[in-house]
């Protein structure tokens, strides 16, 4: 603060300095008056001299040291001196990181393009676009992705902004290769298309899918075989063996069922859409359900359905029935003699603001752990395995639901917790709701 104060001052003492000299010597010659107004003049000329340096050093691109002098244009250069080299060094860092930004984008094996939000003009790409997208540098640069790619569905996709779901396009290079689109709105003006070639993962994907249902297959007539001479086998005629007899029965059924799911899944992760899409009479559907719990139970469960929606579904009866028989099954299974099970079929508003439906499967069981809810619809997971072989599950249920409700464009919601019950409540988007007809029945 003094420093600044002694710079001012002698900034002011330096102004006045010519003001003063030309009075002394206007005085001298009789003409004070003439002489102030040349130190003036002098002083502004000064004045001006130092505006005008201040001035070039301001707009000059080059470094130039400041002066040593301690006034207050002194002081100014100086600051000057210090924000643009501080400027000077942020930019050589900021310059840095971005090569090394642009370097590692360079050398990702996924295409990464920038596209602009309104336009859908290519800013900038990676040489994965070349190799991936068949991109060119630089007549590409500036044109618009849409038109530089005109086999792609890329302008009803790009349209949906923010809500575009990753698509699965053949390249434009080799058909052969398949490309997973993403696309990542960074910033207000600009969006981050990303390309990765995933033909090796499908290829692996398909290849698990092959192998499940080929094994699954040829176990099918084997255990058919042995479930059949099982069943020959008399326990009256040999009663130490009665207790064996019925547990390999019990087994190769397990078996048996553990085929049949695992078949039931292959052939469902397999179809890019519905076998047969058709009203299902949900009435029916709901009467069918009770049926198969009320056998399952035996007796020892008190089963409640409800149906307050009072409308059909579109899609396959065979695949609903399977998904829904499956949660009540579970329910069934995970439910301790003396529980409740309540099945209700009700109305909803869905996403979009329409009117959907959603049926709902709700235990008194055991319930699941938070932890475990993520993963709850993994084929195989088991919450508790010595719970799952009790039971006779095959660990592959609520797999068989969440691809039967992809398919329906539908989705699995589950609320449980641990000593109070679980429930399991599949939604329906307002496409899928029909009038019930008149006459129902369920095959």
């Amino acid at each position: 603060m003094s420093s600044a104060r002694s710079a001012w001052l002698r900034t002011i003492g330096l102004l006045a300095l010519p003001a003063a000299i030309g009075l002394l010597a206007g005085a001298t010659l009789g003409r004070p008056e003439l002489g102030v107004a040349c130190g003036a003049l002098a002083a502004l000329g000064w004045h001006m001299w130092r505006m005008r340096r201040l001035v070039a050093r301001l707009t000059s691109t080059r470094r130039a040291r400041p002066d040593g002098s301690r006034d207050f244009y002194g002081d100014i250069e100086r600051l000057l001196h210090r924000r643009q080299t501080s400027a000077r060094l942020r930019k050589r860092r900021l310059v840095t990181m971005l090569r090394a930004y642009r370097a590692a984008a360079t050398v990702l094996p996924d295409a990464v393009i920038v596209v602009e939000r309104d336009t859908q003009r290519i800013v900038w790409f990676n040489e994965a676009g070349t190799t991936l997208l068949g991109l060119r540098y630089p007549p590409d640069i500036e044109a618009s992705i849409v038109e530089r790619l005109p086999g792609l569905p890329l302008a009803s996709w790009l349209a949906r902004g923010r809500n575009a779901e990753p698509l699965d396009i053949p390249s434009p290079l080799d058909p052969a290769v398949t490309l997973s689109l993403r696309l990542l709105p960074y910033s207000e003006e600009l969006w981050l298309l990303v390309a990765r070639d995933v033909s090796r993962l499908l290829q692996l994907e398909q290849m698990r899918r092959d192998f499940v249902a080929n094994v699954s297959h040829e176990l099918r007539t084997p255990l058919t075989v042995l479930h059949g001479y099982l069943d020959m086998l008399d326990p009256a005629e040999q009663p130490e063996w009665a207790p064996m007899i019925d547990e390999m029965q019990r087994q190769s059924a397990r078996m048996a069922q553990l085929v049949e799911d695992l078949l039931t899944l292959s052939r469902l992760e397999s179809r890019a859409e519905l076998p047969n899409d058709e009203v299902v009479p949900m009435a029916g559907m709901l009467a069918a359900l009770r049926r198969e719990a009320l056998a399952l139970s035996q007796g020892r469960h008190e089963i409640d359905v409800v149906d307050d929606a009072c409308v059909d579904l579109q899609g396959s009866p065979k695949e609903l029935h399977s998904a829904f028989s499956n949660l009540v099954a579970n329910a069934v299974r995970y439910t301790p003699a003396g529980g409740r099970i309540r099945v209700s079929f009700a109305r909803e508003a869905d996403a979009d603001g329409g009117v959907g439906v959603a049926l709902s499967v709700t235990d008194t069981g055991y319930g699941i752990p938070a932890t475990h809810l993520p993963r709850i619809t993994e084929r195989f997971y088991r919450v508790s395995n010595s719970r799952s072989r009790e039971s006779g599950g095959t660990g592959l249920g609520l797999s068989i639901v969440k691809h039967v409700l992809a398919l329906h464009q539908a989705r699995l919601e589950i609320r449980s917790e641990v000593g109070s019950g679980s429930t399991f409540s599949c939604h329906f988007g307002a496409a899928r709701v029909r009038t019930r007809r008149p006459l129902e029945h369920f095959a």
